[in-house]
């Protein structure tokens, strides 16, 4: 079959990789249908994510037709069209059982990696390198699908492929950063990212009652989408002081809740910038935690800070002195979609959440290498690349 593969910082091709097969009894095989760009996805591309090897598959948000399924699969049969849920969860350990899906304790088959590398065994993620658990990624034609009774769910009749996709992976994400920030009514919450997670999380908060959301971005074509298709106050952090700017339009109190969707190649105005930016490239910090810290300085005293972005490692300059003396509450997870995608599925169905607007480009597999080209640099007011195998 064909898939999109990492070759190297910066090199993608279209290769051919041998067929999934069925290896164990839960598995089903997928023929995937849509799948798309993701900014987590750009980390590895740029080499900034270790235990990547040359061949892997890339892509980790996808739907798809079921074409096998395994001998113990329960809920689905061949043909069903499904979402499935970017992180793989085994349904069984104590992290699945208690909704913490993205920390499974049998879904990732290299744990040692990740202990190294963070200090415990993270969960498996479809093609995101050896460090949680090597599976083949969704930018491909076929793909197998572990523990798919829990990890796979079914497309709502009359839901098309492309508007189900999101629901694998930038909805539930953006979902949970509003939710576990613990956004209540008549809150005010500031998102820093106007990308797909971005977008998501600021359309949640407003769902679970925040009076005011603000989203803040660089690009034009980002903030313009936000305003039209989230509805929440937009600031151009390189035309303003964010931080004053957040004070002023909340009497000088700040955000009650502010959750960070950029993660760890963020960008910033200021001089600070270009300090991380170097200490990144000689990696003497793995990530660069500016809009982190700007959400900590900016978030209101007793508020909570929730990050949702991508991080692989140490970070400088990081702000302990701000949390503790301004009793700020900071969490951050990598999604926990079990626990979202039906609920969220249905939401999307009564048409309280859109995520058609998230597509700007479609294209077929051949095209991956161009899709990421688009994606990384912006070209062409590119905010997701969506591919059809």
């Amino acid at each position: 079959m064909k898939a999109l593969c990492w070759q190297g910082v910066n090199k993608l091709s279209v290769e051919q990789v041998p067929d999934p097969e069925i290896r164990n009894e839960q598995d089903v095989l997928l023929k995937v249908t849509a799948t798309t760009t993701c900014g987590s996805d750009l980390h590895l591309i740029g080499g900034y994510i270790p235990a990547m090897e040359a061949g892997d598959v890339l892509g980790h948000e996808f739907t798809g037709e079921i074409v096998e399924v395994g001998s113990q699969v329960r809920k689905h049969q061949v043909g069903d069209r499904v979402v499935v849920c970017s992180f793989i969860g085994c349904g069984r350990c104590w992290y699945c059982a208690h909704d913490l899906w993205a920390l499974c304790d049998n879904s990732n088959t290299n744990p040692g990696i990740g202990s190294a590398l963070f200090g415990y065994e993270p969960g498996g993620i479809f093609g995101y390198s050896h460090a949680m658990g090597g599976f083949r990624g969704s930018h491909a034609e076929y793909v197998r699908v572990p523990f798919a009774d829990y990890g796979a769910f079914p497309i709502p009749a009359g839901m098309d492929d492309d508007t189900a996709l999101f629901a694998s992976d930038s909805v539930p994400t953006g979902w949970m950063g509003a939710d576990l920030g613990g956004v209540r009514p008549g809150d005010t919450v500031a998102v820093w990212g106007c990308g797909a997670v971005g977008q998501m999380a600021a359309k949640a908060a407003m769902l679970l009652g925040a009076e005011r959301v603000f989203s803040i971005d660089r690009y034009p074509y980002r903030l313009r989408l936000t305003e039209q298709h989230i509805g929440s106050e937009t600031i151009d952090y390189s035309s303003t002081d964010v931080g004053a700017e957040l004070r002023e339009r909340t009497g000088g109190r700040g955000p009650d809740v502010c959750i960070e969707a950029v993660g760890m190649e963020a960008h910033s105005a200021g001089a600070h910038h270009l300090y991380d930016q170097a200490k990144q490239q000689l990696r003497l910090e793995t990530d660069r935690p500016d809009a982190v810290r700007e959400a900590i300085y900016a978030c209101r005293k007793g508020g909570t800070v929730f990050v949702l972005g991508v991080f692989a490692g140490v970070v400088d300059k990081f702000p302990l002195g701000a949390i503790i003396n301004k009793g700020l509450t900071v969490r951050g997870s990598q999604q926990h979609g079990q626990r979202y995608v039906p609920m969220l599925l249905d939401r999307m169905s009564r048409g309280e959440l859109s995520t058609a607007h998230l597509a700007t480009h479609r294209m077929p597999l051949d095209d991956g290498p161009r899709a990421y080209d688009l994606f990384k640099h912006k070209k062409d007011d590119c905010l997701r690349a969506v591919l059809h195998p």
